[in-house]
């Protein structure tokens, strides 16, 4: 069958590298609607043109995202195709919890020796990328000055990233700026997440290390993102920014309105869950990046 398309535009598919298809679960959500969530998120995906994504963490749904992805191979669901990273590895201090966290959260890890294990746990359970966060919150200073913290030390990281490398895996790296960004580059990780501070050194360096760049245009504006957790002062921060010559809209990051709106898109955890099934929103990022399969990046849009 021959179709003729000699004066249709046609569009090849799309890639979004940095998705998060699931929701943070809210008080009392099952993990039934969590996953039902997610396959509404990935279908609106697809439906909009995406068919490839790279899901970044499932936001304390453990390695649902891996049966998601599994789903979509056997076809016995529609989406794009699909690689992810499971619940990420962050860093948890120098001084485990007197209590066992949430078992669906991201992995805290220590110290050097506890690197690998985690690593070695998500590879066991099939995930495609391993997700560091070697940068966390970040805030404004009075002087409109941007303030970055730093999670994991260097040798951490570093053990985190050989660790995935000797298994074949690559690392997608969350930061926002400072020294966790600099550690980022400088442990190789395979693709540097959102960036916003970064400089024409660390761009070089990235040449050189033929890294992959998944940019982030605009700040967040997450409460839970700003490291003093006080809503008033990051109000207070915002303006001061702006105040200081920061001509840039404090939106939240450059994720939404990509896809067309007759098509489903996904819903934001602010919504209530009885309203997100039906709730018109993609999450989106603006992001250039590499994967392990060779396919590169998509168009505009957490981390």
């Amino acid at each position: 069958m021959r179709i003729d398309l000699s004066r249709e535009t046609v569009l090849p598919g799309l890639i979004d590298a940095h998705t998060h298809m699931f929701n943070y679960p809210k008080r009392g959500m099952s993990r039934e609607t969590s996953t039902l969530i997610a396959v509404h998120n990935l279908q609106a995906d697809l439906y909009a043109g995406f068919t490839a994504a790279r899901d970044m963490s499932s936001h304390d749904n453990g390695y649902a995202d891996v049966d998601i992805r599994d789903a979509i191979n056997q076809g016995r669901i529609d989406g794009p195709r699909f690689q992810v990273s499971g619940r990420g590895i962050r860093w948890g201090g120098t001084t485990p919890a007197a209590k066992p966290g949430n078992p669906l959260a991201a992995l805290p890890v220590h110290s050097i020796e506890e690197a690998p294990a985690a690593v070695r746990e998500h590879v066991e359970r099939g995930v495609d990328w391993i997700k560091l966060y070697p940068g966390g919150a970040y805030a404004f200073l009075a002087t409109g000055e941007a303030k970055y913290a730093m999670t994991y030390p260097l040798p951490v990281l570093q053990a985190l990233t050989d660790e995935a490398r000797r298994l074949g895996r690559k690392t997608a790296c969350h930061v926002l700026g400072g020294e966790g960004q600099k550690n980022a580059i400088v442990a190789g990780c395979d693709t540097i997440e959102h960036a916003f501070d970064l400089n024409q050194e660390q761009a070089d360096m990235m040449v050189a290390k033929r890294l992959s760049y998944d940019p982030t245009f605009v700040r967040y504006t997450e409460p839970y993102m700003d490291d003093d957790h006080d809503w008033q002062r990051r109000r207070r921060r915002n303006v001061s920014s702006r105040d200081a010559g920061a001509r840039v809209r404090m939106v939240r990051q450059t994720r939404r309105d990509v896809a067309d709106a007759r098509h489903p898109v996904r819903n934001h955890r602010k919504r209530d869950s009885d309203r997100v099934a039906r709730a018109d929103r993609v999450d989106r990022e603006g992001q250039v990046c590499g994967s392990g399969r060779g396919f590169r990046r998509s168009v505009g849009g957490h981390h």
